[in-house]
């Protein structure tokens, strides 16, 4: 791959360059968008610009859970290329706007594939912004690229019969199109729109498409949509424009898209991409990925650990999505028209994933951002009447369970750098958290607990997991209400956040599912994964107590048994002949870095004070977990909080506790990091001895001088200190106070 061959020439650069530069690098050369497109990743390569509107991607074209984000890499067609998409979800949802490149005659297969062609990896580039097929069965080369609104593609043709198709009916996965239009405005412009039902109950994607070369002919084809219960219900469009074409003969097709209306994406057209310049619009889609990649810089001689971590910021920043056109206008959750004023509207968001370490994240690398997302949520809840779950396309799509968007509104609030309305924020944050007839809220106020088995459990119970999670967003409030001196609603929140101690059985001790009665739910094997817990099972969610780590200590009795229960967590293996879910991935014992819940559980040696243990674990998947190729995330990306996890952590620190302002202290990968800040200040991380041998802390010193926390804090982070690890091939002593 082209990316990866220029990568050593992009090293030198890299190393050459001053710390008084760090701009000047050409970070993009260590993003490899193949990474977690293979195995459970779920990843696409396509091209997009930070946090864009549109993710500009080929489909492969077949459904199936390996194809959630519309591509695969170990199949051979492609079928499209669709100008949204999801990244690392479990949900397949989008593909929208799918334009098609032949040249006549054609291949078409049987639904669900339809007109398609081969393609071969060795003909296939991605980098940032950037992604370039070779279709063979018609030898058209295709380049793709976009800013944060628009998608511009160049086909690169033979002489040739050709033709480009467009086709709004063809839906995969859990999508299904409700209604299409395509409109011709004259020989080079067409507009219309899609509205689908999938995750996103009504999607509206509105759209304007400019070519750079008139088309000499235009076929429609059109099909009703029926359904059982109410006939017909819309219109299918497929739409096919005809070229006649020479060798070599590139023609571009530029696309807007828009929530709100096909004039709003003729605004979106105009403002972004008035020109019919494919190499423009790369060459800015890389100047603005580099200005994102360079805000942490890292210097190593590994190569591949390289492209792991500039490969992980750029996954944490394809999601959220930009969700308002350039004249601020944006779909609401009400299917009303709105208009956000000096801020950007964003979707897209896996809070119950990247409420974790994604979006603490973001308070460094983009704190204006942050804001924005959090005026978002405000006002959907104006809009909607509570705060988002997992909002997409203007809608909320409840999917997974807690209320995380209040750990993002708490981080940014606690750490002093919100510019929205706290009174707003704190009201929305407690409408959201008393919504009696919202998923168990109401039992979990009465009985300190969501029960098992209750009427509330209709598509989902996750009652275990409900209570633990809805605990720790109680915390998170309190600690707004008690900075704002709302003493009332921090003493009741503070109370509800002890409700994990409510599902605890000391018999087991593990945190058990209880019914309306009182009783734990048995029979109990705390390997076993069932409806009540989410996605996990009881080794996996013991440890969600982030709010009170000594109060989960005590339960256990004392930090000897709590260390021989973490211990008993990594080395506990499942057995060989166990059939995990799906979402069991990247497993030790039972600890599973697929999937997010487990992802705090290494830092916890920590607090029994045993930190080597976490500085081997940490080590362990850094090296193993995350690798340089198409199969390198070992589960979902889940929008980026796989990948916040690899750059905390390969930094030397994680927020155990998103609200906390604490960074629990790890291993690094890197022998210097640099964060630049907003403010101009830089935080520099020194492991001068580090390798994939020396992972063990000797000593820590912060600003020169001997450190004795376990942690780091957000003020010594924006103070622009300077924090040095000697490192070691053994276990060093524990150098903070016990």
């Amino acid at each position: 791959m082209r990316h990866i061959s220029l990568l050593a020439v992009s090293l030198l650069a890299l190393v050459a360059c001053t710390p008084e530069e760090p701009k000047e690098a050409d970070y993009t050369q260590y993003v490899n968008p193949m990474i977690g497109t293979d195995f459970t990743g779920n990843t696409y390569p396509g091209a997009q610009a930070p946090y864009g509107m549109v993710q500009l991607s080929p489909d492969n074209g077949l459904p199936g859970w390996d194809r959630i984000s519309g591509y695969f890499y170990p199949d051979t067609t492609i079928a499209g290329f669709s100008h949204t998409h999801l990244s690392g979800t479990g949900a397949g949802d989008l593909y929208d706007i799918s334009f098609m490149p032949v040249t006549r005659p054609y291949k078409e297969a049987p639904a669900p594939l339809g007109i398609y062609s081969t393609f071969s990896h060795n003909e296939e580039a991605a980098s940032a912004g950037y992604y370039r097929v070779l279709l063979q069965d018609y030898n058209i080369n295709v380049e793709l690229t976009a800013t944060e609104r628009c998608g511009i593609q160049r086909y690169t043709f033979p002489k040739a019969e050709a033709s480009v198709f467009l086709n709004l009916k063809k839906a995969m996965n859990w999508d299904f199109t409700l209604d299409s239009y395509i409109e011709v405005i004259d020989s080079v412009t067409i507009r219309g729109y899609r509205f689908s039902q999938g995750w996103s109950p009504n999607q509206h994607v509105y759209f304007q498409t400019r070519f750079s070369k008139p088309f000499v002919a235009y076929h429609m084809d059109t099909t009703a949509i029926v359904t059982k219960d109410k006939g017909q219900i819309g219109t299918a469009y497929i739409a096919r424009f005809d070229f006649n074409t020479e060798k070599d003969e590139d023609i571009l097709v530029n696309t807007a898209i828009s929530g709100v209306s096909m004039e709003g994406a003729a605004k979106n057209l105009q403002a972004e991409v008035p020109l019919n310049d494919f190499d423009k619009y790369h060459k800015e889609a890389v100047a603005r990925w580099n200005k994102e990649l360079s805000k942490i810089e890292v210097n190593g001689n590994n190569t591949d650990d390289l492209v792991k971590f500039y490969t992980a910021i750029y996954h944490t920043m394809i999601a959220p999505t930009i969700f308002s056109d350039v004249d601020g206008s944006y779909y609401g959750p009400d299917n009303q028209i709105h208009k956000a004023d000096g801020w950007n509207n964003y979707s897209t968001f896996s809070l119950w994933d990247t409420f974790r370490a994604a979006h603490p994240l973001y308070t460094y690398t983009d704190p204006k951002r942050v804001n924005d997302m959090i005026q978002g949520f405000l006002k959907f809840y104006e809009q909607n009447g509570a705060l988002p779950l997992w909002n997409l396309y203007g809608h909320e799509t409840n999917m997974m369970i807690g209320y995380h968007a209040v750990p993002v509104i708490v981080d940014a609030y606690l750490k002093g750098i919100a510019t929205f309305n706290p009174e707003l924020a704190l009201q929305a944050c407690v409408t959201t958290a008393n919504r009696d007839d919202y998923r168990g809220i109401g039992e979990y106020k009465k009985l300190g607990y969501v029960p098992a088995n209750s009427d509330l459990a209709k598509w989902e119970n996750w009652s275990l997991s409900k209570t633990m999670e809805y605990a720790y967003d109680d915390y998170c409030i309190a600690r707004m209400a008690e900075k704002m001196g709302k003493k009332e609603i921090a003493d009741e929140f503070y109370k509800r956040s002890q409700n994990f101690r409510n599902v605890y059985n000391p018999e087991t001790t593990f945190m058990q599912p209880r019914n309306e009665k009182g009783q734990f739910v048995s029979p109990f094997n705390a390997k076993d994964y069932t409806e009540d817990i989410c996605e996990s099972n009881a080794w996996q969610y013991f440890w969600y107590v982030p709010q009170d780590l000594d109060g989960l200590i005590g339960l256990l009795g004392s930090k000897e048994r709590f260390t021989e229960k973490l211990d008993s967590m990594f080395t506990y293996a499942p057995d060989a002949k166990e059939d995990l879910p799906i979402f069991s991935t990247g497993m030790i014992g039972q600890y599973a870095h697929g999937n997010e819940p487990s992802h705090h559980v290494i830092y916890l040696y920590n607090k029994v004070d045993q930190p080597w243990k976490t500085q081997k674990y940490v080590a362990q998947v850094l090296h193993d977990l995350y690798l340089n190729a198409p199969d390198g995330i070992c589960g979902n990306e889940d929008c980026g909080q796989m990948s916040a996890w690899f750059v905390f952590s390969a930094m030397g620190f994680y927020p155990v506790d998103p609200v906390s302002g604490q960074y629990e202290i790890g291993t690094p990968l890197f022998p210097e990091v640099k964060m630049h800040l907003a403010d101009g200040k830089v935080f520099t991380i020194l492991a001068p001895g580090v390798n994939a041998e020396n992972i063990y802390i000797q000593s820590v010193k912060l600003n020169g001088q001997p450190y004795d926390k376990s942690y780091i804090t957000h003020e010594q982070i924006m103070s622009g200190a300077t924090l040095e690890f000697e490192m070691g091939s053994q276990p060093g002593p524990v150098w903070y106070k016990k």
